[in-house]
C-alpha cells in the first residue's frame, strides 16, 4: 500500500474516534451552528501562528497550535455568551465566525510566501500528516475519551434539560463550557482530515446518520465512530483512484451516507406503517 495513503488511514480513523463521540453531543444538543462558528473562527489563529512563524522564524509555532489556542478561546467566548446573552446568542455566533475568517484572511495576506500549508488546512490534505500529527491525533484522542468517560453523566444531564440538571444540583455553566472545549478540540483534530470548510460535515453527519438507528447516546457514539471511519476509508480510496481532494471527497461520501439513511428510515417507517 502506498506509505501516504497507509498514513492517512490511521490518522482518518483517529480523527473519527473523537469526531464521532463529541459528535454525539453536538446533535443531541443541536449546537452545530456554534460548532461552524467555532470551526472558521479557529482560521485567525492559524493564520497568526503561520505569521508569526514566517516573520519571526519560530519553527515549531505551526498552524495547528495556533487553531488549537483560537479554537478553545472561540469555545469560552460561545459558553459566555450562552450564559449571559441567549437572546442574542444566534448574532453573536455569526459576529463570531466572520471575525475569524477576516482574521484568517488578513494575516494570510501580510504572511510572506505562498501560503500552501494554510490552503491545506482550509481544505483539508491528510495525505500530507507525519507521525507527529498522528500522535498529536491520538493524544487528543485519549483526552476527549476520559473526559467523556468522567463527565457523561453530565454531559447526558445539560444536553437533554439544562433546567432540570440545574435543580439536581449541576454546574451547568460549567459542564457546558467543558463540553465546548470539546468540541473545540474536535474540530482542531477534524482540521486534520477535511480542513476547516468542510470540518462541520464530519463532526455531525455519522452522528446524525446513528441517532435514527439507536436508542442510547453510547450506542450512538459506537455507530458515530464506525461511520465515521467507513467515510473516511470509502473517501480516501475514490480519491486515490478518481485523484480527487480527499478531504472534500470524505465530505462528500459522509453526505451521501446521509442521504441514503434517510431514504432507508423513509422506506422502514413506510414498512412498519403498512404491516
Amino acid at each position: 500500500m502506498n506509505p501516504f495513503v497507509q498514513m492517512a488511514l490511521w490518522a482518518g480513523c483517529a480523527a473519527s474516534v473523537t469526531g464521532g463521540i463529541v459528535g454525539s453531543y453536538v446533535v443531541v444538543k443541536r449546537i452545530v451552528f456554534i460548532s461552524g462558528s467555532i470551526a472558521h473562527a479557529v482560521l485567525g489563529g492559524m493564520g497568526l501562528f503561520l505569521f508569526l512563524r514566517r516573520t519571526l522564524d519560530i519553527p515549531w509555532l505551526s498552524p495547528l497550535y495556533g487553531a488549537l489556542v483560537a479554537a478553545v478561546i472561540a469555545s469560552f467566548f460561545m459558553g459566555w455568551v450562552h450564559v449571559r446573552h441567549k437572546d442574542r446568542e444566534d448574532t453573536v455566533i455569526g459576529a463570531l465566525w466572520s471575525c475569524g475568517m477576516a482574521l484568517g484572511v488578513i494575516f494570510t495576506a501580510l504572511t510572506p510566501g505562498y501560503n500552501v500549508e494554510l490552503m491545506n488546512f482550509l481544505f483539508g490534505n491528510i495525505l500530507w500528516v507525519s507521525l507527529s500529527d498522528i500522535s498529536l491525533l491520538i493524544g487528543l484522542d485519549l483526552c476527549v475519551f476520559v473526559l467523556t468517560a468522567v463527565f457523561h453523566k453530565k454531559f447526558l444531564a445539560i444536553c437533554f434539560d439544562e433546567q432540570l440538571a440545574e435543580l439536581r444540583g449541576i454546574s451547568v455553566r460549567g459542564y457546558y463550557q467543558l463540553l465546548l472545549c470539546l468540541v473545540a478540540i474536535s474540530v482542531v483534530v477534524l482540521i486534520q482530515i477535511v480542513g476547516a470548510v468542510l470540518v462541520v460535515a464530519m463532526l455531525t453527519i455519522p452522528a446524525a446518520i446513528a441517532s435514527g438507528y439507536v436508542r442510547s447516546l453510547g450506542s450512538m457514539m459506537r455507530l458515530a465512530v464506525i461511520l465515521s471511519c467507513i467515510c473516511v476509508i470509502l473517501g480516501i480510496a475514490l480519491s486515490y483512484f478518481l485523484n480527487w481532494p480527499p478531504g472534500a471527497t470524505i465530505a462528500l461520501v459522509a453526505s451521501f451516507l446521509y442521504l441514503v439513511s434517510l431514504q432507508l428510515r423513509r422506506f422502514f417507517s413506510r414498512s412498519a406503517c403498512r404491516v
